[in-house]
């Protein structure tokens, strides 16, 4: 009878390590952990596109499971192939190589754990991998040979350590990634032209201006974003190489996209000089460079100068009307907009209070600056929505009045900017609890920039809370590809471990709850639903331990306040059970 209670399923099972990394650590202490951060970061988008689940991480290492062993290989050899190029400009005794194992098992689970001699196997695989090679059982390469396009060698029978009888281990021979003349995408390229807008190198000597090339590269994409004939990487995947130096193939594969635009920002006095060049992924081809030089009062005329050139050089067939709609300058009041831009910087610190405060103020003064400048009210009730979600404010009548009050005036200013009909649906949606105008918003906003990612995400959270989990899980889906390395992922994945609860899927939404808490382990959307989701499926331990966590962050969360600081679930009876699972999680009354 005992036996019958233990949990077990087939799976395949990807164990991964850094080959030398207490050598590198002696190196470098500091850079190598950076490194090895950068690295995960640009591998994840591989792994979840391949289905994959990390299923812990140690120091240098990471168990994966797969729900198809074919997947789990090809996922390997993408990773590999993308870490030969991320180390192709790097000196030898400094290259970080991973050796990888993967075996096809019977496992036992724990929780969100897996346990076994198969698991054992396949870090022991890991071990005897090349750096930077793929090591796998015959298990595994019975199922794959012949279905992916990777040749093996047979090393024979392994006596490895631990493991009482001989296991018969192949070792993967990969292509190697071509240098030029082709494409070798790991998240698949759109049906139609697709870029990314990296970030302008700020020429002027000073780091203080960085605001204004950053502020410069996001109005290009939000104008390039309106173009439903362009599939646009959203600003805060594109910022992630920020500071780097990078080669654009390799930002292509990354990122999924055909065409990547660079350039730089000069600004002196009350001059400004813009240089962009665009250049074809595949073949790291420039396929349009130009210079633009104005005086600091024609810098919107300049932007869309830059903006036409370029839709004009990947998408000849966008009609001269949608140029022209891109083509809207947000405010006349340059201090304004310099106020506005400084705000838009401290905003995207997203898990501080003290810069979502700052940001707050900066907005407030541009709204001063200039009374009809929409963004900027749509940003300030933002922020408004941000403090919220992490509980630095109440929700008090005078909040709500101040939120509804800018959110209201931004739409009325900005009826046809996308941006600002996201930014104030997410407002009027989770801090007025008016979910049925938020939800029109994001329609109305969507119809105008189906490449927002924002409106994506925020959308994916309201059809979660009008009871529509389904199209919230494609939702957010479709957020999460036009942003992969977005550092808002968390908000993301969260969105998608609530629908996934909502259905009733708790081990599903545990995973992806593990997944929103990776990257910011107090984000506390995610403790929530780590924490619920978990003591639904049975898993103590993990639930209490989210849990923890959540109360340290918020003391006075509780089961009756609740509703204070989650969504406006349209159905009482999917709050009641969130409310459920956190009771069992430990949440007091």
């Amino acid at each position: 009878m005992a036996s019958e209670r233990v949990q077990r399923r087939l799976t395949a099972i990807l164990a991964a390590d850094v080959a030398g990394y207490s050598r590198l650590m002696g190196i470098d202490e500091a850079g190598t952990a950076r490194t090895l951060h950068e690295h995960r970061a640009a591998v994840d988008p591989i792994v979840a596109h391949h289905g994959g689940r990390i299923v812990k991480t140690t120091g240098d290492g990471v168990l994966l499971e797969f729900p198809s062993i074919v997947a789990a290989v090809d996922c390997a050899v993408a990773v590999q192939n993308l870490m030969r190029e991320r180390n192709r400009d790097v000196p030898d005794e400094r290259r970080m190589l991973f050796r990888i194992g993967i075996n096809l098992s019977d496992v036992l689970i724990d929780g969100d754990d897996i346990l076994g001699d198969g698991v054992n196997i396949a870090a022991r695989l890991e071990g005897i991998a090349e750096p930077g090679g793929i090591c796998v059982s015959d298990d595994v390469y019975r199922q794959v040979i012949g279905k992916l396009d990777v040749s093996f060698e047979d090393m024979g029978n392994q006596q490895l350590k631990n493991i009482t009888r001989p296991v018969r281990a192949y070792r993967a021979r990969i292509v190697d990634v071509p240098t030029s003349g082709a494409s070798v995408s790991f998240l698949p390229l759109p049906d139609k032209p697709s870029i990314a807008v990296l970030p302008f190198i700020n020429m002027s000597g000073d780091p203080e201006q960085d605001y204004f090339a950053d502020g410069m590269v996001e109005d290009i994409i939000t104008a390039l974003s309106h173009f439903r004939a362009l599939f646009v990487i959203a600003r805060n995947s594109s910022f992630t190489y920020k500071g780097r130096a990078v080669d654009v193939k390799q930002v292509g594969r990354e990122l999924g996209v055909r065409y990547v635009l660079e350039g730089s920002v000069r600004k002196s006095a009350n001059r400004v000089r813009i240089t962009g060049q665009l250049v074809d992924t595949a073949t790291g081809g420039h396929l349009w460079a130009e210079r633009f030089d104005g005086g600091l009062g024609d810098i919107f005329d300049l932007q869309d100068q830059v903006t036409e050139s370029v839709v004009g050089a990947i998408a000849p067939a966008v009609e001269k009307a949608e140029i022209e709609r891109a083509k809207r300058k947000p405010t006349e009041s340059l201090d304004a907009y310099a106020l506005y831009l400084r705000g838009l910087a401290r905003l995207y610190q997203f898990a501080s209070r003290q810069a979502n405060e700052e940001a707050l103020r900066l907005f407030n003064r541009a709204i001063e600056l200039d009374p009809d400048f929409a963004s900027a009210y749509g940003r300030a009730a933002l922020c408004h929505a941000f403090a919220k979600t992490n509980g630095w404010i109440s929700g008090a009548a005078n909040e709500i009045a101040e939120v509804t009050r800018l959110a209201q005036r931004a739409v009325e200013l900005g009826k046809d900017d996308a941006i600002v009909l996201t930014a104030s649906a997410w407002a009027l949606a989770y801090v007025v609890h008016d979910l049925g105008v938020g939800a029109a918003l994001i329609d109305r906003a969507l119809v105008l920039n189906s490449n927002l990612a924002e409106a994506w995400n925020f959308g994916g959270w309201v059809k979660t809370w009008l009871g529509e989990p389904e199209t919230a899980l494609e939702r957010f889906a479709r957020a999460m590809r036009l942003n992969p390395v977005d550092p808002r992922m968390s908000s993301m994945r969260a969105g998608t471990a609530f629908a996934h609860f909502l259905l009733g899927r708790y081990d599903q939404a545990a995973s992806w709850a593990a997944m929103a808490l990776q990257d910011n382990p107090d984000h506390q959307p995610g403790l929530r639903i780590a924490a619920a989701s978990n003591a639904m499926a049975g898993r103590p331990e993990q639930a209490h331990k989210a849990m923890a966590r959540l109360q340290q962050l918020n003391p006075a969360l509780r089961v009756s306040s609740l509703k204070d600081v989650v969504g406006p679930y349209r159905h009482a009876e999917d709050l009641s059970r969130f409310e459920e699972g956190l009771r069992r999680a430990g949440l007091p009354e």
